[in-house]
């Protein structure tokens, strides 16, 4: 067996490699960016990242797994990409939520981060470009849609550019030593989503609503006596002690993000589609609606109605299907639809996200 020093040296000399080819990659990436600057192109386009992540995964052998090598490659990408994107990518903030974690998963540690108190300062931000995109979420697999994330998207010029999945591992933090917390913090969402563990492990524990899972974070550190229902990356980063980890309710609880930018990029050959539309208020509006896209095979993923705005006891759709708007198939049936509608949007067209 080979000593410990001849491994040593054997990774030593590795590295070396892996620097010098990290290097020589940048180099390629910022000349990319250059011609990426007197073409006015976008610095991130999710179509080309996903090409690459699926053929490094590809050429992946092993031991390592595709996760790994996506999370390798996503660190490789967002050092590229912080030399050539000045501005900050907002986030429904603060730091350590949830919205925080999917933000780093998918732009990575290099690039700045702004975050906003509330969704309007994402979209705000954005929209003024103070930020050059923003993340926000749109759907919970157990608490359904977020209303004010969808409620802004019929307000904005801006367009999805990516989606993202994050899978939702509630844990109960405390300071060290602590055992049993007399009140429990945390925002009203994740509160929920546990209530059942906490009713059968601490039935006597006052549950107090926060702003957010940072927030209640916040509280424990000033009140040794509580606990907070928050991330892993929140007892990492104020100090805290984990008591017990993943004690949401139900398993598989996902939580859909969405990348906002200016406009969305070109076909990736797996896409979503996303549209806004009203109907006429009448018997058969919304099948009269759809049926262009039933007769042209396209595949709906999601449809969510809303209140609308304008006309009391009257109704909006949301509604994701599978296909890229500039595909032609997509865009007649989409041009069809429309002809429908009393009002219609593309909100965008993005790549389908991997699933954890």
């Amino acid at each position: 067996m080979s000593s410990f020093e001849e491994y040593r040296r054997e990774i030593d000399s590795l590295d070396k490699e892996i620097v010098r080819l990290l290097n020589e990659r940048t180099r390629a990436a910022m000349g990319i960016g250059r011609l990426k600057q007197e073409t006015n192109a976008p610095v991130y386009v999710p179509a080309r990242e996903k090409q690459v992540f699926e053929k490094v995964m590809g050429l992946n052998e092993g031991p390592l797994s595709d996760a790994h090598v996506r999370a390798v490659y996503r660190e490789i990408m967002s050092a590229a990409i912080s030399m050539e994107l000045e501005s900050s990518i907002a986030f429904l903030g603060p730091e350590t939520t949830f919205t925080h974690q999917a933000a780093l998963s998918k732009f990575g540690h290099s690039l700045h981060y702004l975050a906003c108190e509330t969704m309007e300062q994402v979209f705000e931000e954005v929209e003024k470009g103070r930020a050059q995109y923003g993340v926000v979420p749109i759907e919970n697999s157990i608490e359904g849609g977020v209303t004010p994330t969808q409620d802004r998207l019929t307000q904005t010029p801006l367009k999805i550019t990516a989606e993202l999945y994050l899978p939702i591992h509630h844990c109960l933090i405390v300071q060290p030593g602590m055992e049993q917390p007399e009140k429990i913090y945390s925002n009203p969402q994740a509160l929920g989503q546990c209530r059942n563990w906490l009713l059968r492990h601490f039935p006597d524990a006052e549950l107090l609503p926060t702003r957010s899972t940072s927030g209640a974070s916040e509280r424990v550190k000033e009140d040794p006596g509580a606990a907070a229902i928050a991330s892993r990356l929140a007892a990492e980063a104020f100090g805290l002690e984990i008591l017990a980890e993943n004690i949401q309710d139900i398993s598989g609880n996902t939580t859909r993000f969405l990348v906002l930018g200016r406009e969305y990029g070109p076909p990736s050959g797996s896409d979503k589609t996303s549209i806004f539309f009203g109907v006429r208020h009448k018997t058969g509006a919304l099948f009269q609606t759809l049926e262009p896209l039933h007769r042209s095979g396209l595949n709906l993923t999601k449809i969510e109605s809303r209140p609308s705005k304008q006309r009391a006891w009257e109704y909006t759709f949301f509604v994701d299907l599978e296909g890229h708007a500039d595909d032609p198939q997509v865009k007649a049936a989409l041009d069809e639809l429309a002809d429908e509608c009393l009002e219609f949007t593309v909100l965008g067209s993005y790549p389908a996200a991997f699933r954890s």
